[in-house]
């Protein structure tokens, strides 16, 4: 019975647990509805409305200022008051657990809220509509005939520079003065709204009509003076140039310049008409390609200073470079009889020669289309400038290349120099190793020699053979000499090392009858010094001295390099 008793109680007390966790859950959404509801309550709707009372209260803005009150009393009177109803049912039925029944009552309570909300809203985007097309009005309104005032004046003041177009744009601005009328008919009436489309079509309309005010003067300048100005100038630079022996049929001038004072004429009309669409811009095109007809002209004057100034110099310069040419092809002739040369280089003289008679044949042509006053000294000063470049590059390579003959004598020379050189060092070689007292001369020192004879041989014959390749020469020259030094080099280290073996075994022999061991490895150093082979007869040497005695070695040598 117990069990069932306690068993009962925890469940009540789950019960109750979960009772409260609900009624708290649904306090905290009543809480937030009734923060909602007083969002609502204070949205500045009443502050907006009064601020309406200031405009004019007829018409489009009476109606509308009765409509918005009407909503707003409706929802602050009934829509309100209900919301508050539904929300103390909500809460009552929390209190009693009754939470389905508080739940229903929550939802469509916020549905409520969301539409007054919604309402509440719509009027303030209204009211803000108003509100600023009225503020805007005035602002841009003001502003509108401000400038519409000023684009009169420069009208009236300025007759003159409009021409024919200023009839026309009289009447456009004259067309404004029912529309400020009709603004402020309707302001007066509290039709704000339709009045902003007045001020935005006017704004539209001013926009245009005060830059055709601003434009126009300029404009009309640049087409009926400025442009015919800059036309007749051309037109009498080009006869004067042409009296010159200036050729200028390629520019085609007359043509072009005919064509912009038609365009002109139709402009004028365009700007009398009003239709500025493409005017300003049709105008700022033509004005570049008047500056583009000065350049042309400018060009064709400094291309005749260059040709006149480079010419003869031009004229000279082949003269040189083909007589340099000329001398530079036998000369590559009688060298050839002495030098071999590669295939490529002895085709230089030929090429060279080839270029040089297009270069003439070229110039002459150049030179007779100048007599001929039938072209244009831009083509001319064009071809003469190519020509130029190709005769430095010819006189460049002419020059490299007899710079290049000339060094074969040279290399020659110093080849053979070199060749006396590497047979005195042989030579030298020879005496030191004869003049030197060891017992013999090692195979492999005598086959280095001779290996060296051989190649210093072969260099020698290389440089009797006619022609001479002194690319051959140079390959040679260098095995001899490697060849030499490295038997010279090794020469000297042989005999230094007889000498240094011969003072070791002195060193040692005075401890050999009290050492049977040293005396021993001695006698093994001497066998090797009698067979020739002195690098091993030095090792024996130096190994048993210095056993016998550590650092014996290092006194042997300072002895052996102080009687050096």
């Amino acid at each position: 019975m117990m069990e069932y008793i306690i068993i009962a109680v925890i469940i009540l007390l789950a019960v109750t647990i979960i009772g409260f966790m609900f009624r708290k859950k649904h306090l905290a959404e009543i809480e937030r509805l009734e923060q909602l509801k007083l969002q609502i309550q204070n949205k500045p709707i009443l502050e907006e409305l009064t601020k309406v009372k200031q405009l004019n209260m007829n018409g489009q803005t009476e109606e509308m200022f009765e409509r918005w009150r009407n909503v707003w009393t409706e929802i602050m009177d009934v829509h309100i008051p209900k919301i508050d109803a539904s929300l103390y049912d909500a809460e009552e039925a929390i209190n009693r657990f009754r939470f389905n029944k508080a739940s229903k009552l929550e939802q469509d309570t916020e549905v409520k809220i969301d539409s007054v909300d919604q309402q509440m809203n719509s009027i303030l985007v209204e009211l803000e509509e108003l509100i600023g097309s009225e503020e805007k009005n005035r602002s841009e309104i003001d502003l509108l005939q401000e400038k519409y005032r000023r684009a009169r004046k420069n009208l009236l003041a300025h007759q003159q520079s409009y021409g024919a177009a200023g009839e026309p744009l009289e009447k456009k601005l004259e067309s404004f003065i029912p529309l400020f009328d009709e603004y402020e008919k309707l302001t007066g009436e509290g039709n704000y709204l339709k009045a902003r489309e007045i001020v935005i079509g006017l704004s539209a309309e001013g926009e245009e009509a005060f830059l055709l005010v601003d434009d126009i003067p300029s404009l009309l300048a640049d087409i009926q003076t400025k442009i015919p100005s800059y036309i007749a100038e051309l037109r009498q630079g080009k006869n004067e140039m042409e009296e010159n022996s200036y050729y200028l049929g390629h520019l085609e001038l007359t043509l072009q310049l005919d064509e912009i004072e038609e365009e002109l004429e139709v402009l004028k009309e365009n700007i009398e008409n009003l239709e500025m669409t493409h005017t300003k811009i049709a105008v700022e095109k033509i004005k570049d390609r008047i500056d583009s007809f000065y350049e042309m002209l400018e060009k064709e004057v400094e291309a005749k200073i260059y040709v006149d100034e480079h010419r003869i110099e031009t004229e000279r310069h082949l003269e040189v470079v083909a007589r340099d040419t000329k001398e530079m092809e036998e000369e590559s002739r009688y060298v050839q009889h002495s030098y071999k040369i590669t295939e490529s280089e002895a085709a230089i003289p030929k090429s060279c020669m080839d270029k040089m008679e297009q270069l003439v044949k070229r110039f002459e042509l150049l030179m007779s289309r100048l007599e001929e006053d039938q072209s244009a000294y831009s083509s001319l000063q064009e071809e003469l400038v190519h020509i130029r470049e190709d005769l430095s590059i010819v006189d460049s390579t002419q020059i490299d290349f007899m710079t290049a003959l000339k060094s074969l004598r040279i290399e020659e020379n110093k080849a053979r120099e070199k060749v006396e050189l590497l047979k005195r060092k042989l030579q030298e070689t020879d005496r030191v190793l004869h003049k030197a007292n060891i017992p013999g001369i090692p195979e492999d020192m005598d086959v280095r020699l001779e290996e060296a004879e051989e190649h210093l041989f072969v260099t020698m014959q290389t440089l009797r053979e006619v022609p001479l390749n002194i690319k051959l020469v140079h390959s040679y020259l260098e095995q001899a000499e490697k060849s030499i030094e490295d038997g010279h080099t090794k020469a000297v280290e042989m005999v230094e090392n007889v000498l240094l073996i011969e003072r070791i075994i002195q060193y040692g022999n005075r401890y050999r009858k009290s050492n049977l061991q040293l005396d021993a490895k001695l006698e093994e150093a001497e066998e090797s010094f009698r067979q020739l082979r002195y690098t091993k007869a030095l090792e024996e040497a130096a190994t048993a001295v210095e056993n016998f005695e550590p650092g014996s070695m290092k006194r042997i040598e300072v002895l052996v390099k102080e009687d050096a």
